[in-house]
């Protein structure tokens, strides 16, 4: 997201699809005028971003293998961008102790969000 000014709003990169339309998002008293999307879909990532931004979280964790000491996972959903501190100190915690594959779970319910943590690489299992 861009945080510039344009004409007292923000200006917003859309991520939707390849067009990259700079939406630019006035407030009014009724919420947001959006403009600049070729899509619905841009109107609705823009007001997404103002009001609950959403991320998809990729990263590591320790194993207790010393062929591979880290194995790399991500979420199975998105979860609110304020919450991945947290969520990244509780992965900080975790130590992958069995040999898993692409898609095996490795946390349930990351930080209470209803969102998986899954392992993306065979990297265990070689």
């Amino acid at each position: 997201m861009k945080d510039g000014t344009c004409g007292g709003g923000k200006e917003i990169v859309c991520i939707v699809c390849p067009n990259g339309c700079r939406i630019r998002c006035v407030p009014t008293d009724n919420g947001y005028l959006f403009t600049g999307n070729r899509c619905p879909r841009g109107k609705a990532y823009a007001e997404s971003e103002l009001t609950r931004p959403m991320r998809t979280l990729t990263t590591s964790v320790r194993t207790s293998f010393s062929d591979a000491p880290v194995v790399s996972v991500r979420t199975d959903g998105e979860i609110e961008k304020k919450r991945i501190p947290d969520a990244l100190s509780d992965l900080s915690k975790i130590v992958v102790t069995t040999r898993v594959g692409i898609g095996d779970v490795i946390v349930k319910d990351l930080c209470g969000t209803g969102v998986n943590v899954i392992c993306t690489t065979n990297r265990l299992k070689e």
